[in-house]
């Protein structure tokens, strides 16, 4: 059983989120603040954390922070209200791999949940012609949220995954900031588009990570980004 903690100081937020985890046949295990949370992930990490940035004793980007000194992969899911924009690309920056914006729903939260389980235990097989995205050394199946560069895999966040494929369906057409947030949240009218740099910056990372040589990001000032890849 997948264990998925739930950091948030609102016990209605707690509750809903653990019994929708639960449903889903996940163990959760729930923190009131960033303090106690980083005394229990000392002993154990769960696998995937749901975190709200404003706690008491201990905020959500300084436990990030701190996460982060011990275990560089355990997918972190930040909890943001939509005001709150400046807090999302500091949570971004902090090292957390994705955020939700509150009011949320409970749907997406889960989808996200699982996708960060799958790439956290392991990349699911995928047959080839089950790529819907071809371009280069780069693959990616929407299905299973795959990313594979030289067929080896880049674990992406729901997020990042989503600003990838949008660019990787148009090689060499800029998009610009806002279309890539629209991509990343569709669902959100709200979304602001100064997140998407820290987006970029985490995707180039993670492909560097597997291929120190690929640059596949151009910047073009004032409008966006496009997808250059070289074979």
């Amino acid at each position: 059983m997948h264990t998925v903690a739930v950091v948030d100081d609102e016990k209605n937020i707690r509750s809903i989120v653990g019994l929708a985890l639960r449903e889903e046949g996940f163990s959760v295990v729930e923190f009131p603040n960033g303090e106690a949370a980083w005394s229990a992930f000392q002993s154990e990490m769960p696998e995937v954390i749901v975190l709200d940035i404003m706690m008491p004793r201990m905020n959500g980007l300084e436990l990030c922070r701190r996460i982060r000194t011990v275990d560089p992969s355990v997918p972190i899911i930040f909890l943001s209200s939509r005001d709150d924009e400046y807090d999302k690309v500091l949570g971004l920056e902090s090292g957390g791999d994705d955020y939700v914006c509150k009011p949320f729903s409970m749907m997406e939260l889960m989808a996200r949940i699982r996708a960060a389980v799958r790439r956290r235990t392991g990349v699911s097989v995928v047959a080839g012609s089950d790529y819907d995205v071809s371009v280069g050394p780069l693959k990616m199946c929407s299905a299973e949220l795959v990313s594979l560069w030289r067929d080896l895999p880049v674990r992406l966040s729901v997020t990042e995954f989503r600003i990838l494929s949008s660019l990787a369906a148009v090689p060499g057409t800029v998009k610009t900031r806002e279309q890539l947030m629209s991509a990343a949240f569709p669902e959100d009218v709200y979304v602001n588009d100064r997140a998407a740099d820290s987006h970029i910056k985490r995707i180039r990372r993670k492909i560097k990570e597997t291929d120190p040589e690929a640059e596949l990001f151009e910047a073009v000032y004032g409008l966006g980004y496009r997808l250059r890849i070289n074979e």
